[in-house]
Formats: C-alpha cells, structure tokens, sequence
C-alpha cells in the first residue's frame, strides 16, 4: 500500500493555546482571564510575533498525533531518530512477519533488472522466515510434549493448535522474536507518533527538504498538510530550510532551491 498519514488527533484549539502561553509571557493577564480577547486575529497576531521574535517554547504546548502506515523499517528508523516525540510501533515480535508486506522504492521498480533481482529476493526471504519461524516453533512444541522427530514441522503446529491454542500462540510468538532477524528493512510497519509544534517545525525542515529519503519526504509532506489544515497560522511557514535563505546543505545541496521555493509558494 502507498503510504498515508492520518492525524489522529491534536491538541483543541492548538493556536488558542500557544497564544494563550504566549499572552502570559508577555503580558499581567492572570490564569482565569488569559483566553479573554483572544480572537481568530489576536491568536494569528501572537502567533507571528513568537516566530519574528523566534520565540519558540509556547509553540511547544500543541501536539499532534499521526498514525502512519505504507512505510518500511527503513523510513521508521530514521522517524524515530527525532527524539523529542513519543512513538508505539507495530512489533515484528508479536505480529506474524508473513503477515507484512514490503515496499519497492520507485527506482527499483522503474529498472526492470533491479526489480527481478529484488522480488527474487524478497521471496527468498519471505519463505526463509516461513522455514525458521515453522522449524523453531516446532521445535519447542516437541520439546514441550516429548514428541520424537517424525511428523513434519507442519503437521506438528497444526496438530498442537487444536489441542493448546494458548501454549501454541507463545511458541509462534517465541518463534517470531527469532524469525524476524531475516526480515528486510523493506518490510512495511505501522506506527502513532506524538510531536509538540516546534519538534514539528524542526521535522519539516529536515525531512521536506529534497535531500531527505523520498519515503520519510514523503511522510513529512502528508504531515505539514494536514497540520497546515487545523493550525495554518502555527505551520505558514513550515518547510525545508531553504524557504528563508540559503540552503545548509551546502556542497551537498540539490541545486533546486528556487524549484522548492515555487513549490511551497515563496518567491
């Protein structure tokens, strides 16, 4: 499945609140009158005054919870490289790994040799982990009943099902804790991830930029989105770096600031 991102759920009136932080920094409001005048324009108001002042830990009291799905291992290792956000992922240890799908990046489908030589691959490791994950459940299964070698792996699970479907479903899961070392980053995952506002803002600027994987662009791209939908005065002006000046990717650029520029609306 292509990826998608879904906000699942965010701070109420997230604007409301990062002007209400900000309104007690700069002002003798008091706790029980601090939302009084704070209309649509005054919230807007405020909100631009943090980022002309770079004022940034109100921005910190809104938070955003996404559910993502599509991705591999490889995007989500780099997701959670962003350490000041909260993530629950789905575990390779108690989801049976033939239930996972992969993902072939555009450039391997695109090239039909790259392709083959991938599938070829991706099958081989597939029916490895089937093998493994078959061998060792049943292994422990024979341990557990006494049984001596004569049925196959197969025959013994099918077998063991019926009559202990407890003890069963931990040694598949005991199983699967070993089975999965064989999986591919390629392996699809699903993950919720909670960021404040300004961990956001830091996110979009590393991962919207045209160096960052095209997977986990393509995750932050889905993201902005849908913040900019429930909060576009908090995420105007989102994006990679090279938005407000110059690229700090420096040698390493991609050469295409006025293109991302175009197409985020800057000039």
């Amino acid at each position: 499945m292509p990826v998608k991102v879904t906000l699942l759920n965010y701070t109420p009136n997230p604007e409301q609140t990062v002007a209400m932080a900000a309104k007690l920094c700069y002002s003798p409001s008091g706790i029980e009158d601090i939302r009084d005048g704070l209309t649509e324009e005054k919230t807007a108001a405020f909100i631009d005054m943090l980022s002309d002042l770079g004022h940034a830990s109100p921005i910190e009291h809104a938070s955003f919870t996404f559910g993502i799905e599509g991705i591999s291992r490889a995007c989500s290792h780099q997701l959670v490289r962003h350490r000041i956000a909260s993530y629950s992922q789905q575990s390779q240890r108690y989801v049976d790994g033939t239930k996972f799908d992969f993902v072939t990046p555009p450039a391997i489908a695109a090239n039909e040799k790259a392709l083959a030589a991938y599938e070829k691959v991706i099958s081989a490791q597939s029916e490895a982990y089937r093998e493994i994950r078959d061998a060792l459940a049943a292994g422990y299964i024979r341990e557990f009943t006494g049984e001596e070698a004569g049925r196959t792996d197969s025959e013994v699970m099918a077998d063991f099902s019926v009559k202990d479907k407890k003890r069963y479903s931990a040694f598949v899961k005991k199983a699967n804790e070993d089975a999965r070392f064989i999986l591919p980053n390629a392996s699809t995952t699903k993950i919720v991830c909670t960021f404040n506002a300004r961990s956001l803002h830091n996110f979009f600027a590393h991962r919207c930029c045209n160096r960052a994987q095209w997977e986990i662009r393509e995750v932050a791209e889905q993201m902005l989105l849908l913040c900019l939908e429930v909060a576009p005065h908090l995420f105007k002006n989102c994006g990679p770096s090279c938005l407000f000046g110059p690229c700090p990717e420096g040698a390493m650029s991609c050469g295409k600031a006025a293109e991302v520029r175009r197409k985020y609306g800057r000039k």
